[in-house]
């Protein structure tokens, strides 16, 4: 840890300010409340807020995890984690079970977590309704009156447009019965992931200055009609190029010189624990969520 930096870099009133309105968000599951965003050395929009709830929460024997689409080794990624490991001097991996926070951009990892972690979430736009309001003030009216027909009738277009909702992330959720929620731009096979979990999940949103969260055990539910249900992403007959895995969200890569195509897992820390196994490892992998 660099001395020269308050531990977790802000300062200690700022983190008991985001705390208390943690709590006031698990509380209130999917609602969003706002705080006192502050500057950081990076810009907003690459990850202020998950890093300030990070910042808030974490511990000098907490061990982190931060991931970027899934994967440990991405620029933002590499940046946010040592920036984290050199204001605090905790820990960090690159194991979703050895982590007791994981900071995510847009995934959440194929390892199923326990209620003793934590998953906190990197959110661009909280706003579940700015699809169809631009006005914040009115979108903070229809959440208190719970007036969501105007999101409804968005997805019924949708469908008689295209004959199906084609919202690939940010998919709106219904949370604990009461508000509609954006759950940051995660696929939609993440979506069944936040319902009935054992982890507390945390959003954060720095740019906009928004906190909430989805406690543990809440019921939480996509937005859907009877005769036009949700549906994850397809990967039938598609398989993991470098694990073969055919259960796992997968990307896919396209090789400009050959002219193929090919898919590989997003969760890198799964993909490589699933290779070494395969030759011959001794390695622990946890249990996939939809198992």
């Amino acid at each position: 840890m660099n001395s020269s930096y308050n531990f977790a870099f802000l300062d200690e009133g700022t983190k008991r300010e985001i705390r208390r309105k943690l709590l006031k968000a698990v509380a209130i599951p999917g609602y969003q409340v706002p705080f006192g965003s502050r500057e950081l050395p990076i810009a907003r929009g690459w990850g202020t807020g998950g890093l300030q709830v990070t910042f808030a929460i974490v511990g000098r024997t907490d061990v982190v995890k931060v991931i970027d689409q899934g994967a440990d080794d991405s620029v933002n990624a590499c940046n946010l984690r040592d920036l984290i490991e050199v204001t605090t001097g905790c820990s960090t991996t690159s194991d979703t079970l050895d982590a007791t926070i994981v900071q995510t951009r847009h995934r959440i990892p194929e390892e199923s977590m326990t209620a003793e972690q934590i998953l906190v979430f990197q959110v661009p736009y909280p706003e579940s309704l700015r699809f169809v309001e631009p006005s914040e003030r009115e979108t903070r009216r229809m959440h208190a009156e719970a007036d969501y027909s105007k999101l409804w009738v968005f997805l019924y277009e949708d469908i008689v447009r295209w004959g199906e909702i084609t919202l690939s992330h940010r998919y709106p959720v219904m949370v604990n019965h009461r508000y509609i929620m954006d759950p940051s731009p995660i696929p939609r096979f993440d979506v069944p992931k936040l319902h009935q979990a054992d982890t507390l999940f945390l959003f954060g949103a720095g740019r906009e200055k928004r906190i909430y969260a989805i406690p543990p055990y809440t019921d939480v539910t996509p937005l859907q009609f009877q005769d036009y249900s949700f549906h994850v992403e397809d990967f039938h007959g598609a398989s993991c190029a470098e694990c073969g895995s055919t259960e796992s969200y997968l990307t896919e890569v396209y090789d400009r010189k050959q002219g193929t195509k090919q898919y590989v897992c997003s969760d890198t820390s799964y993909c490589m624990k699933r290779q070494e196994q395969q030759a011959g490892s001794d390695v622990t992998i946890g249990r996939l969520w939809h198992a």
